[in-house]
């Protein structure tokens, strides 16, 4: 199999783990056995741990975020745009249940590890796309002009969150399916110009 393929299939195993068990726990004999390999034929594609780690967040940034470009394109209308955001979101947590372990795990170390820079990044791309959405909205008069931008992204994110960790607390992803339009519904009330 070529090296990038390799690498891919490596990223796909480690995805499947985490939803499956801790991300903190999955050993590099646990990616090799999963992937029917030893652990030196997995090191002939990644130097280390940390390296699938990182490879695993680059792929979720680079997932998620066309997900997210994909759904915006799909409409004028800023406000059809963040929901269409936020039902794209979580589809992809639904499609992938074992990610915000990953992200959440990542984000709790005390070192600032490749992954974990690669977690601010796609957090920090993802923030900047919602800014863009809110203030379009502004400017279109369909987002209330005295709404924070700041804090209506924290809470478009927090809303996912929230609604990630009730899933994983009732170990239903699929439920997010159902509780996320009146999610969105709240939001977009708590945001919306009313004239």
């Amino acid at each position: 199999m070529p090296a990038d393929q390799r690498r891919a299939v490596t990223v796909e195993a480690v995805i499947e783990l985490t939803a499956e068990q801790n991300p903190g726990d999955i050993t590099t004999a646990a990616i090799a056995q999963r992937m029917n390999l030893t652990q030196g034929a997995l090191f002939r594609h990644f130097p280390s741990k940390d390296a699938i780690w990182q490879a695993v967040m680059e792929w979720v940034a680079e997932r998620l975020l066309l997900r997210v470009d994909r759904a915006m394109q799909g409409t004028d209308s800023p406000l059809q745009a963040l929901e269409a955001v936020f039902m794209t979101h979580i589809e992809f947590v639904v499609a992938h249940p074992g990610v915000p372990r990953l992200l959440f795990g990542e984000l709790q170390r005390a070192e600032d590890t490749p992954a974990k820079r690669m977690a601010r990044t796609l957090i920090g791309a993802y923030r900047e796309r919602l800014r863009g959405l809110i203030d379009t909205g502004k400017a279109r008069g369909e987002v209330a002009p005295e709404v924070d931008t700041a804090a209506a992204v924290v809470a478009f994110i927090g809303s996912i969150q929230g609604l990630v960790m009730q899933s994983l607390l009732s170990g239903k992803a699929g439920q997010m399916r159902a509780d996320a339009p009146g999610a969105f519904a709240i939001y977009r009330r708590g945001i919306r110009s009313v004239t």
